[in-house]
């Protein structure tokens, strides 16, 4: 019995020391603090977000963290970032946190470089490198003269096999995960990465059976997505251009003189503009011009690679003003439906005056009317 006993108050012992050694273990913890409240997965709304620069002091990150506003206690983090000498090892980078991480989690992210992807999207409205070097800096560290400096460099675009009026084709249009450090030589290498793995044996052998090289795709999507926003006209409307090239006819493609006029607010072409010599008025000379007039989408890529057989030769806008297009094999055709929508355009201009001067008259009665009323006493 006496053997049970002390057999007993052994265990009794050693379970209390257990609990009391749990007690200090979340001392310890709660020491360290946390972040916002219990659910460890869900991602603070709008918040969470913290970018060390390059530059960056150690004062920089701890104050960057405090201003955040998703410390639950600020101090306790200090002290464990001290501890564990954070200001030795951090790295730069965009981290994102979580509710519910502690406060040696996330030194550890800091000092691991643990970072947050970044979503980087960017769309065939993107016409120049300039426009590309400006969206870059905006979401990531380096700023837009940092991306310009490199995009911009002729020797950037040759070391890659491009010439510099041929460099944004290079640029596949679609949504990448990057981290926020890249710098502007690592994202061209890995937009050229890219480039590879998009073009690939099929669409290569589809690009060959065009006689046309891969730029020379990218070149004619370009002027593709500038002339319509349907994806099911864009096969059709590659195959016109297609049509034209094979025949030797000029493209007379409005969107390549757009481009080469740059002009403010110009959203018609006028006979002054026809008749500038460049190699990208496709009125004055024929094949393709030298290079992407925008950053073609992957919808127009594939559709001038599929593009529709067909014998049109001319298309316009509908009279109908939705966006769509009359296509037409023959002048005689094309000259018709051309009529058509000048008219209809002439209309609709009409229309809108009139509208436009009864807004007016009516504007003017009424306040002529609200001079001449007496107000009720």
């Amino acid at each position: 019995m006496m053997g049970k006993r002390k057999k007993g108050r052994k265990l009794s012992i050693g379970l209390v020391m257990l609990v009391l050694a749990l007690v200090a273990a979340l001392a310890g913890l709660n020491y360290y603090g946390t972040f916002l409240h219990d659910n460890i997965n869900e991602v603070i709304p709008g918040r969470g977000i913290v970018e060390v620069s390059k530059s960056a002091t150690y004062e920089d990150l701890c104050k960057a963290m405090i201003e955040s506003g998703v410390l639950d206690n600020p101090k306790t983090f200090l002290r464990a970032a001290k501890y564990y000498k954070l200001q030795d090892s951090f790295k730069p980078g965009c981290y994102r946190f979580v509710r519910g991480m502690n406060n040696k989690a996330i030194v550890r992210t800091f000092a691991c470089g643990w970072q947050e992807p970044v979503q980087l999207t960017f769309n065939s409205h993107v016409r120049t490198l300039e426009r590309l070097s400006g969206i870059l800096g905006s979401k990531l560290e380096a700023d837009s003269a940092d991306f310009a400096r490199v995009l911009l460099d002729p020797q950037t675009a040759r070391a890659y096999g491009f010439q510099p009026e041929t460099f944004l084709a290079m640029f596949i249009p679609n949504t990448y995960e990057v981290y926020w450090t890249i710098t502007p030589g690592n994202f061209v290498t890995r937009m050229f990465k890219e480039w590879e793995a998009f073009w690939n044996e099929e669409r290569t052998h589809k690009a060959d059976a065009l006689s046309l090289s891969k730029t020379e795709v990218s070149t004619l999507a370009s002027i593709v997505v500038e002339e319509t926003r349907f994806a099911d006209e864009m096969p059709v409307i590659a195959g016109v251009y297609l049509n034209r090239l094979h025949k030797g006819i000029p493209l007379q493609a409005d969107p390549t003189v757009k481009f080469l006029v740059r002009e403010e607010g110009v959203t018609r072409i006028l006979n002054r503009h026809l008749k500038i010599d460049s190699p990208y008025n496709t009125y004055k000379r024929k094949g393709l011009p030298p290079g992407p007039i925008t950053m073609p989408s992957i919808v127009a890529i594939d559709a001038v690679l599929n593009y529709a057989h067909h014998n049109y030769f001319y298309f316009c806008a509908r009279d109908s003003f939705d966006g769509r297009h009359e296509f037409a094999s023959s002048y005689s055709d094309h000259l018709r439906n051309a009529n058509a929508y000048h008219i209809a355009y002439k209309q609709w201009e009409k229309e809108k005056e009139e509208a436009a001067a009864a807004e007016a008259a009516a504007a003017e009665a009424a306040a002529r009317e609200a001079a001449t009323s007496v107000p009720e006493v």
